[in-house]
């Protein structure tokens, strides 16, 4: 009866550690642009901030006038695609500093939390009622009395009957 409730504190107790873990080493992230004064590039390639909408006002303009071509839509997509890709590709993430007791403390809340919510997760579920041993340690062997554990040995048990 007791496993249940430890199941879930344990879930619980993850999440919480999980969570803390995670609280704490988004504090310790810092999130900047990669280029300033709203230059934006692939690779060598640098562009103003603005010029990546150009292609996105294009294909909205032709989507409206060729009556919503499938070209047009495909332009437009890609047009968003590339600047959802120049958004993510200049953004700059590091990582402060930080005394080594606090990374570990950082490490061992994700990870550990991470595991127990696992462990939780994707526990072995093939238990019965009140005894948690595995269903398929618990069949039934045949016996001079005819008792049997599942369909299947039944089912040869009665044809062995029948001859």
């Amino acid at each position: 009866m007791n496993r249940g409730k430890n199941e879930l504190l344990t879930f619980l107790g993850g999440l919480l550690m999980l969570a803390a873990g995670l609280f704490i080493f988004c504090n310790k992230v810092t999130v900047s642009t990669a280029y300033g004064y709203g230059m934006m590039g692939i690779g060598s390639f640098r562009m103003n901030t603005g010029l990546v909408i150009v292609p996105l006002i294009i294909g909205i303009v032709w989507m409206f006038i060729s009556d919503g071509s499938f070209v047009s839509k495909l332009f437009t997509t890609i047009a968003v695609i590339f600047i959802i890709a120049m958004v993510i590709m200049n953004t700059r993430i590091t990582l402060d500093t930080m005394k080594l007791y606090d990374w570990i403390l950082i490490l061992v809340l994700i990870f550990g939390g991470g595991a127990m919510v696992a462990k939780v997760t994707f526990a072995n579920r093939g238990y019965e009622d009140d005894d948690y041993e595995p269903r398929r340690k618990k069949r039934k062997k045949f016996s001079d009395n005819n008792s049997v554990g599942s369909i299947d040995d039944q089912l040869d048990q009665m044809r062995k009957n029948m001859k």
